[in-house]
């Protein structure tokens, strides 16, 4: 009995000690999520059999507009018969994206892969007749760019989820069929980490069950031991590293300190030839900017034809887009968060030594920028990209008073940028900021 309650201890302590090794410090975490921090910018590609014929991708079916198996006869039409992939890489690096995410699966069940957990996918059933997720992860990865895998936990074409698409009734109680669910979305999940080793997983459509139910917690693990390093989006009932808010810009900042929009060029994830209401340039430009300035990253979405051509409207945002950061990438990659709004009227962003102020001027000033409450001596101001040297100077400043003067900066039209103008402000020391309510004389 006593050897046998050594062992169990023994045993109990190396389990322990590996429990404690499992769990990640917020060092260790801030490491693993440094390039994400970084990056700034990504490409969101929604690609699929719902490009055929330009409709919502699986929720057309899903809400009734399209029958199921009206929906699965544009497995037919998804030739992908001029799809390029490493001109696709070649584009998003050029956008000055840092990592591009793409839908390996949505919520239609199709597979881009060769998947052996069942015969949905583009090789077995898809006009195409290949493996078109392989070509492109390779791209990147000869392109230097990070690589992110979208995937559905949720699949309404599959027979053992509880789906109110399919013919029969939504089932609620049935333990058997939905284990035989989640091992197979543990199936895909595996071979997709083995196979491709993701940087980032973009998870979408936990809404429908528990945490419990996806397994969540067991699948995180899962996940980092198959990938170890792997991010995962925040769609993964709170075992993800960062948030997702969708479409709508954030007019605060949000929460979590790391966090990505992602956001349509048009009105559609997915290709649809009717959708031109395209986004300009400088309208995503201008978003973009408002993302670096509250901290976190634009994920931006195109939606490739189902014959791999990117459409032209969709080329055109992106080069304008890799224009703009080229030009001004000292402002963007490896900046925080900028300063309160109350001391500038537009976003701003700091250099990680939070010595160097960027300010965004999305508009043609009238008069000179002006910046309130900066209690920095001020060494060099400069247009990026430009390399322009401007005059300043400071009003306002009263010898016994510590509220700072108003610093009023000239920008010349000759050097504006047609889209966003980008300021670099070098501070003597990291910035320090007056946030008081300002004084009264009391002696003179």
């Amino acid at each position: 009995m006593i050897k046998k309650g050594i062992t169990l201890l023994v045993l109990g302590c190396l389990f322990f000690g590996s429990a404690l090794k499992a769990q990640e410090t917020k060092e260790e975490k801030t490491k693993r999520m440094q390039w994400f921090k970084d990056a700034k910018l990504g490409i969101f590609i929604h690609w699929g059999i719902y490009a055929v014929n330009g409709i919502d991708e699986s929720w057309s079916f899903f809400n009734g507009y399209i029958s199921h198996d009206d929906y699965m006869k544009q497995l037919d039409g998804f030739t992908a018969s001029k799809y390029d992939p490493q001109y696709w890489a070649k584009l998003i690096k050029d956008s000055g994206a840092k990592y591009s995410v793409i839908t390996t699966k949505h919520h239609d069940g199709v597979a881009l892969w060769n998947t052996k957990c069942n015969n949905l996918s583009i090789p077995a059933k898809g006009a195409a007749k290949k493996d078109v997720l392989t070509p492109f992860v390779k791209a990147l990865r000869k392109n230097r760019l990070k690589v992110g895998l979208y995937y559905s936990l949720l699949d309404w074409s599959h027979p053992d989820y509880p789906n109110k698409t399919r013919q029969e009734k939504r089932y609620k109680n049935d333990p058997e069929r939905w284990n035989r669910f989640a091992d197979f979305n543990f199936c895909q999940l595996e071979e997709l980490s083995k196979t491709y080793k993701p940087d980032l997983y973009w998870f979408d459509g936990d809404w429908e069950q528990s945490a419990e139910r996806w397994r969540a917690k067991e699948l995180s693990m899962s996940l980092r031991k198959w990938s170890p390093g792997v991010i995962l989006n925040s769609r993964i009932r709170g075992y993800g590293d960062y948030a997702t808010p969708e479409q709508g810009l954030p007019v605060t900042k949000p929460d979590s300190k790391w966090w990505e929009l992602c956001m349509t060029m048009n009105n559609s994830w997915g290709y649809q030839h009717n959708d031109k209401e395209y986004k300009t340039p400088n309208q995503i430009i201008r978003i973009f900017v408002d993302c670096i300035s509250m901290g976190g990253n634009l994920l931006l979405d195109i939606g490739p034809k189902a014959d791999g051509t990117i459409p032209t409207e969709q080329e055109n945002i992106l080069k304008e887009l890799g224009r703009w950061t080229n030009k001004h990438k000292e402002a963007i990659y490896g900046t925080r968060a900028g300063i309160p709004h109350e001391h500038f009227y537009g976003p701003t962003a700091l250099s990680k030594k939070g010595d160097i102020l960027y300010l965004f001027v999305p508009h043609k000033p009238n008069g000179p920028l002006m910046i309130k409450g900066l209690k920095n001596k001020i060494n060099r101001i400069w247009v990026v990209g430009n390399g322009t040297k401007l005059n300043w100077n400071v009003v306002g400043k009263q010898y016994w008073s510590s509220v700072p003067g108003i610093v009023y900066i000239d920008v010349p039209e000759k050097v504006q940028d047609e889209q966003v103008t980008v300021i670099a402000v070098l501070l003597k020391g990291k910035v320090d900021l007056y946030r008081e309510k300002g004084q009264v004389i009391e002696s003179n």
